[in-house]
């Protein structure tokens, strides 16, 4: 492709537009506009690119798509009274992403490149899983699985050694990725309210909105009841407290509990150590749920300790991780198994095993609102759901409240 030179103004158009192709799916769902034919070429002309591209376009290629992807990150930092850190957070990850699809230019054979790419899809830099090559196909006409996706790169790696009317034949490689359907798993018989709400993220934690807030969630739960609900699900951390310092508004939802299962989002101290949970209020018991992966730099700091103590003391103000569960909780409502995922769990794979086809997630995405990023864990639960052939219930604060398949 004569585009694919390293000509003055090619070497930061090309990548651009690479970029562009490669993250195109976010912002079209984000703003409504979701076509799976302009999803599809764009995604396959983002491919080719980074297939074919001279190796210097490759890292800044993939700083464009960290930007694209991830600049919303730095956005938490406002309520540690770092608001400054935002713009240096972002150009970070757009630096990492320079480095990860940089690895491509390690090589121009672009059989190598496949190589290199399929390998990048196993890699989560700094343990964060959300930059996952094959999510660029979810609202698509193509599958979603690895072999697909190999398939496809495969397909367009060869069409750059035909030319004219040949080229097609490669192509028709294609065809053995085409997905035109999906059909879901039937939806339980259960009539579910998932809560939304849109609490900004400097009032949910002030000690002065807590008995407000607390009284919105009480009434929510209310109009379940009077709506004859099966099972009602707030948002992470409705209750902005530790639930087991509380023991009477605990004892108040066990009592609602006679009425309906109540599943909402808390938090649990326990032997100094704290955890971010669930709790489910059903007839009258407690079942505690504690979360089994944490968000990378938000819950924990995935960095050497002595690092890791200058992180804590300096820009989280000495406040200390949370700790996880060693395995993921499975609820049993009305005879329908359900497991238990907390936010960012939902969209890792480990929480999708086989025996499991329902889940019940709820997250707060109020850290990072207004931006795309309810939209891209959208994206990204529904990729997991369809692969797994699961259904994700999912109550959220600040956007990304639905039923998703």
């Amino acid at each position: 492709m004569k585009l694919l030179t390293t000509r003055p103004y090619n070497l930061f158009i090309v990548p651009l537009f690479i970029a562009l192709g490669f993250s195109l799916f976010i912002y079209a769902e984000y703003f409504h506009f979701t076509n799976k034919l302009l999803n599809t070429l764009t995604a396959l002309g983002a491919l080719y690119g980074l297939l074919h591209a001279p190796r210097i376009m490759l890292p800044i290629a993939g700083f464009w798509i960290g930007l694209l992807w991830f600049y919303w990150i730095g956005y938490s930092f406002q309520y540690y009274d770092l608001a400054w850190a935002q713009g240096v957070i972002a150009i970070g990850f757009g630096v990492v992403y320079a480095l990860y699809f940089g690895v491509l230019g390690l090589t121009s054979n672009p059989f190598l490149r496949i190589v290199l790419l399929f390998g990048l899809t196993f890699i989560w830099p700094m343990d964060f899983n959300w930059m996952q090559p094959e999510l660029i196909f979810v609202e698509s006409y193509f599958g979603l699985s690895k072999w697909e996706f190999i398939l496809i790169l495969f397909s367009l790696t060869l069409s750059k050694y035909f030319s004219g009317f040949t080229k097609i034949f490669p192509l028709l490689l294609l065809l053995g990725a085409v997905h035109t359907s999906y059909t879901p798993p039937p939806i339980p018989n259960l009539k579910i309210k998932l809560v939304t709400t849109d609490i900004p993220q400097d009032i949910k934690w002030a000690e002065s909105e807590q008995d407000r807030l607390n009284s919105e969630n009480i009434d929510a739960i209310q109009e379940a009841i009077e709506q004859k609900y099966d099972l009602v699900v707030l948002p992470e951390a409705s209750f902005a407290l530790f639930m087991n310092h509380h023991k009477y508004l605990s004892a108040y939802l066990q009592k609602l509990s006679y009425q309906i299962p109540i599943l909402t989002g808390t938090l649990y101290e326990e032997n100094g150590l704290n955890y971010n949970v669930s709790y489910l209020f059903q007839n009258g018991t407690i079942t505690v749920a504690k979360k089994t992966i944490l968000v990378p730099f938000g819950e924990y700091i995935p960095l050497p300790s002595f690092i890791k103590e200058w992180v804590d003391r300096v820009i989280f103000g000495g406040a200390s991780d949370f700790v996880t569960a060693d395995k993921p909780t499975d609820f049993t409502i009305h005879g329908i198994k359900f497991r238990n995922a907390i936010c960012y769990e939902a969209t890792r794979e480990e929480l999708y095993t086989p025996e499991i086809t329902y889940l019940i997630a709820m997250s707060n995405n109020g850290w990072f609102t207004p931006s795309i990023e309810p939209t891209l864990q959208n994206l990204l639960i529904r990729f997991y759901a369809r692969k797994n052939h699961s259904v994700v219930f999912h109550s959220a604060n600040s956007g990304g409240s639905g039923i998703v398949y």
